[in-house]
């Protein structure tokens, strides 16, 4: 009988084991009831263009409000892992049809991403973001170049030659991370047990914050962003927040330039 009863014991310890080794999931869903972003207008061929006819692509989607979504990147504050457990990741903006292709990103900090040129006109990537600032020059179609990116922050990247290219990089302060999908789905997973602040950012909106609680399992998280009829953000003073399944959520749409704190 006792023989039996350790048995069952030890199993049981050891399900616990493997449950904190797979460690919990967060679900949640981005809700936007209102378009923020503003529609690119196309430009005037430049000094750089003239001579071969390249067609203006476009990110955008016809449904408006999934491309909002699928604006919103995702990530964890307070969640600490190893350089062993989060190697460097590499990524690709490619300059496409005079575009940056794609024109969001997540990566975790330490990882790169390389720009290569597709169009047949010379292009230009740069940034002034503190995060990361680099001016990688004017270069032709067939070339690329590559940027590491050490620390976490919010880098908008542009092309000197083409003032409606741009695009967003954000650089998380750890391996979980993710961009919504056009629903507003999002998930992370295997994530160690403890308690955690979850962030939600748009490059119009700014952040929004909920609080996480993992200690007993898994989590589903909703962020609503608060936006007037007319498309424009609600201001902090104005709104009451978003209280979402875990917590209260707090919005601060003027910090662009650095992710808080981690």
């Amino acid at each position: 009988m006792g023989h039996r009863i350790s048995k069952f014991v030890f199993g049981a310890l050891l399900c616990f084991v493997a449950t904190l080794a797979r460690g919990a999931e967060i679900e949640g869903t981005v809700v936007i009831k209102h378009t923020l972003t503003k529609r690119k207008v196309t430009v005037a061929a430049g000094q750089y263009d003239r001579g071969t006819a390249v067609p203006l692509g476009s990110t955008e989607s016809e449904d408006r409000l999934a491309f909002e979504r699928s604006h919103v990147v995702i990530y964890l504050e307070g969640a600490r892992d190893s350089p062993s457990d989060t190697p460097p990741a590499s990524a690709s903006i490619e300059q496409k049809e005079r575009q940056f292709v794609p024109d969001m990103v997540v990566i975790p900090a330490g990882s790169s991403i390389s720009f290569p040129n597709l169009d047949p006109i010379f292009h230009n990537v740069f940034s002034l973001s503190k995060p990361r600032t680099f001016d990688l020059g004017n270069y032709s179609k067939g070339q690329t170049r590559l940027v590491t990116f050490p620390k976490p922050g919010i880098v908008f990247v542009n092309c000197r030659l083409h003032p409606n290219m741009t695009a967003a990089i954000v650089v998380s302060p750890n391996r979980w991370n993710t961009i919504a999908d056009p629903s507003g789905a999002f998930a992370l997973h295997n994530v160690p047990p403890g308690t955690y602040t979850i962030v939600a950012w748009h490059k119009t909106a700014g952040f929004f914050r909920e609080h996480v609680d993992l200690q007993k399992g898994s989590a589903k998280v909703e962020f609503v962003i608060p936006l007037a009829a007319d498309g424009t953000v609600i201001s902090r003073g104005s709104s009451k927040g978003s209280p979402g399944t875990n917590g209260s959520a707090t919005h601060d749409a003027a910090d662009h330039e650095a992710i808080s704190k981690r």
